[in-house]
């Protein structure tokens, strides 16, 4: 199961190992038990940093094939909190990987202002999150969560491998993964990043923090540029106003931002084929080459002008500093059908990733509500996994490229209803049954028996926290003149966030060189 060379990628990871770790199984009798034994006995021997006795058990643990990863802090065996349930094989091995060198005294990721914040949380908080192992999205959820474990003794959280766990999955009626539990309860469902899962703790725990030290309350010194968002607009914006030697900060919730959601990237001029990880990776390690001070799982929850008409950040964090200029680079998220049965079925049967959550809906009837480009590649997507799809799409004819549409039409098994609109989504205990929708021609009512719905309806700007304080059009998009300024002086904004057409990667990097000349000419001419 575990080959050579992920063995030696073990070995040299470990390296940056400060303190020994050691594996804890759990106790009882699994079919899967001896593989996973064998798992933890092969990664163990690459390093004698890493302890495991199989015969060691723990009754405390949640199943046979529970382990968890503890910490051997000043020559006593410490709980991390962090347990994994199943062999944490496919995308959770980066997962594993990274809880070990963590709990082994390796530097944690996050940002230094969230992990002060998670140290405050002063509340039991018992994570559940269950993933399925071909999960592109479920690792950055797991390892968020691993690291508050590692950073608060009142934090745990437990990866539970959803295929060997079918009893909870049914049980849970889950229907879509990363599916977050919190104390026993439904938390969070579908990918959420770190700042996302702050917020929701922050919203649904008003007490949750103690007080702030003085330490806490540190604030950043004053910068020429802050940009708020790190997907291609962003990035670029940081780039070419670092170029310009100017003091930077970037606010963002991720490095690549929707643009690591997607797959294949085939129109990114001079690269034929790319896709997203690999680009938000390549955008990470450029940015890099730079002096920019980068706030990565943070987000604004503010922005506020001071006397000397300048602008101050308020972050999720607590932290607050001015700036000089903004480039609002925020982009969009995926746009909600807005009808009955999709927000309460989110996670039962209701789903906005075909990558991620595909697999739940092997040999059963699902639809693709969409027919542009992201709704054609799910549907091809999901072809090969599900017994039919219907793309349903609003519009009189599919809006996607004709060679996405070409390949789709060669499917069997996806079938075209164009004029379409979904009125609503029913679901049969806790679980989505049927699709009701429209044909606009005659405004005859259809309902037709699935098991899934797959949004892919394109996208809403992320503009809820600067509502208000720039002008935005009837779509909530920021309104930006043709060298990105906004209504208010020193504010610019650029990419999908924007009134500007056609919403793609290369525009998007346009855009926001674009933004950060605009920028700096504002600022030499202060």
């Amino acid at each position: 199961m575990i080959d050579k060379s992920l063995l030696d990628a073990v070995k040299i990871y470990s390296e940056n190992m400060t303190r020994p770790i050691t594996f804890v199984l759990g106790s009882g009798e699994h079919e899967k038990r001896a593989e996973l034994i064998d798992f933890l006995t092969k990664i163990a021997g690459t390093t004698d940093k890493i302890h495991f006795d199989s015969k060691a058990n723990d009754d405390s643990l949640p199943s046979p094939i529970s382990f968890a990863v503890r910490s051997h802090i000043d020559g006593a065996l410490t709980d991390t909190g962090i347990v994994f349930s199943g062999i944490p094989g496919g995308h959770e091995f980066t997962s594993l990987i990274l809880a070990i060198l963590q709990a082994g005294g390796h530097t944690l990721k996050l940002d230094e202002g969230i992990q002060k914040l998670i140290k405050r949380f002063n509340k039991p908080l018992q994570f559940q999150t269950y993933v399925s192992l071909s999960c592109h999205s479920c690792p950055e959820v797991v390892q968020a969560l691993n690291q508050f474990a590692l950073l608060n003794d009142g934090i745990s959280n437990e990866m539970i491998d959803g295929a060997l766990f079918q009893e909870q999955v049914e049980a849970n009626n889950i229907q879509g993964v990363p599916a977050v539990f919190l104390n026993g309860k439904p938390f969070a469902n579908g990918l959420i990043d770190t700042s996302k899962l702050i917020e929701k703790l922050q919203d649904q725990f008003p007490d949750l923090l103690s007080d702030a030290s003085e330490d806490d309350a540190e604030q950043l010194e004053q910068q020429d540029v802050t940009i708020i968002g790190a997907g291609p607009a962003g990035v670029a914006a940081a780039i070419y106003t670092a170029r310009k030697g100017l003091k930077i900060t970037m606010v963002a919730d991720r490095i690549g931002g929707q643009v690591k959601d997607t797959q294949d990237i085939e129109n990114l001029i001079s690269v034929p084929l790319t896709t997203g990880s690999e680009l938000s990776a390549n955008f990470q390690k450029h940015l890099h080459e730079y002096d920019i001070t980068l706030r990565e799982h943070v987000s604004v929850k503010e922005i506020s002008e001071t006397v000397d008409e300048n602008y101050r950040i308020h972050l999720n964090t607590g932290e607050t500093f001015e700036t000089r200029s903004i480039i609002l680079a925020t982009g969009a998220q995926w746009r909600k059908l807005g009808v009955p049965g999709e927000e309460e079925n989110v996670g039962k049967g209701v789903a906005y990733c075909a990558h991620c959550d595909g697999p739940f809906f092997k040999g059963k009837e699902i639809s693709v509500v969409g027919g542009g480009n992201s709704g054609i590649e799910a549907a091809l997507d999901l072809a090969g996994i599900v017994k039919h799809v219907t793309v349903l799409e609003f519009a009189d004819e599919l809006k996607a490229d004709q060679v996405l549409i070409n390949k789709a039409k060669e499917k069997d098994n996806i079938e075209f209803i164009t004029g379409a609109a979904t009125k609503e989504i029913k679901a049969t205990d806790g679980k989505v049954s049927s699709i009701v929708f429209e044909d606009r021609s005659t405004g005859k009512t259809h309902e037709r028996d699935l098991s899934g719905v797959f949004v892919q309806i394109g996208l809403v700007p992320n503009t809820a926290f600067i509502k208000g304080f720039v002008d935005l059009n009837r779509f909530g998009e920021i309104e930006i003149d043709e060298r990105c300024h906004t209504d208010r002086r020193g504010i610019f904004a650029c990419g999908d966030v924007t009134t500007v057409p056609f919403k793609q990667i290369n525009i998007a990097m346009g855009e926001g060189s674009k933004a950060a000349l605009s920028a700096f000419e504002y600022l030499v001419m202060q």
